[in-house]
């Protein structure tokens, strides 16, 4: 499996050569290969932990952050252009050597091509499987450097992550829709830098709450924004974790996408995992788009749920009585498939 017929093409005879040391690739997915890249020389420079974990799995160097200079750093651009530059900027910081950047149409790779020639002598590029690839040395990307957001109610964002611009309006429905009692232990599954987590905390009688999120960048921002000694903060991958205790309420606004494909699978997954983490009293508070088909999971893995707010593009949904045996089964049964 190789990262992709582009990085191929590019080192052909006459292209783009490796050097001897070391090679960070920034941002790569689970499920693309980095052969020909060498592993043993390879830092996998990723915030997402299923990427993380997917790379770490296969024995590959993982981190968070960049550690040190390196010889050549490969940025494969994500969909969000305030990310990709910034990742651009970064790989910049910490080599002399080349950067190459890889990436496809839909995520804007023309755009950031474009925009590094006016600042570098771009070589390449290599026009491959909807995409293309171009490497770099040199130019000045400093003004690309990732700076975080403060929005106006006090939050701090971070580029890249959900709803960086602002409060996103599916959760600031269910926030509104929660009721005051939510009992002493709650988790915020997915919960992105932290919005609804400070909606939690203001709640009286909340003891202990649970932050999960996936997006290491996005998590830093919610310890900022939080900073309350009952909050507990765990990189996870939603859909594969389990609290140490189980909680009176669950509140998520789950993601539906992967890149830029619908993938409700990833929402089925988070009620699996919020129904097998509740008490058997416990309540599932969710909000998601209108036309997402979630109710034969909330079937499955909950006795009673009922629509209890919405609008014409999105719902707020209650679910009690958590079939959590039968909901962790499924989650098992899926993590083997």
């Amino acid at each position: 499996m190789t990262l992709h017929p582009r990085l191929d093409l590019a080192l052909a005879p006459g292209g783009l050569s490796l050097p001897e040391g070391r090679i960070a690739v920034i941002g790569p997915r689970a499920g693309q290969g980095l052969d020909p890249l060498p592993k043993d020389r390879v830092e996998v420079i990723t915030r997402q932990f299923p990427d993380f974990q997917a790379f770490e799995r296969q024995g590959y160097t993982c981190r968070v952050a960049p550690d040190g200079r390196y010889d050549m750093v490969v940025v494969m651009v994500p969909r969000a252009k305030a990310l990709a530059r910034a990742w651009v900027a970064q790989a910049a910081e910490i080599t002399d050597g080349v950067i190459v950047v890889d990436g496809v149409k839909d995520d804007g790779i023309e755009s950031i091509l474009k925009d590094c020639r006016k600042r570098a002598d771009v070589m390449g590029p290599i026009n491959k499987a909807h995409g293309k690839l171009f490497w770099m040395q040199g130019g000045d990307f400093a003004d690309w450097a990732a700076a975080p957001t403060t929005l106006p109610e006090g939050f701090k964002t971070a580029p890249g992550t959900f709803s960086a611009d602002g409060i996103d309006p599916a959760s600031a429905l269910l926030a509104g829709s929660l009721p005051e009692q939510l009992g002493q232990h709650v988790i915020d599954l997915g919960a992105g830098w932290g919005y609804l987590s400070a909606q939690f905390l203001s709640k009286p009688g909340v003891a202990q709450l649970d932050v999960v999120e996936a997006d290491h960048a996005a998590l830093t921002c919610a310890r900022e924004n939080l900073n309350d000694p009952r909050a507990t903060f765990h990189w996870a991958d939603a859909t594969d974790w389990a609290p140490s205790a189980k909680a009176d309420t669950v509140v998520m606004n789950p993601p539906f996408h992967t890149d830029r494909k619908a993938n409700p699978d990833l929402g089925r997954a988070f009620i699996r995992t919020a129904a097998a983490s509740l008490t058997p009293r416990g309540t599932l508070w969710m909000v998601a788009n209108r036309h997402l088909p979630y109710e034969p999971v909330l079937d499955e893995c909950f006795g009673a749920h009922e629509e209890v707010a919405g609008t014409g593009a999105f719902k707020v949904i209650r679910a009690t009585s958590p079939r959590g045996k039968a909901a962790a089964r499924i989650t098992r049964r899926n993590r083997l498939t």
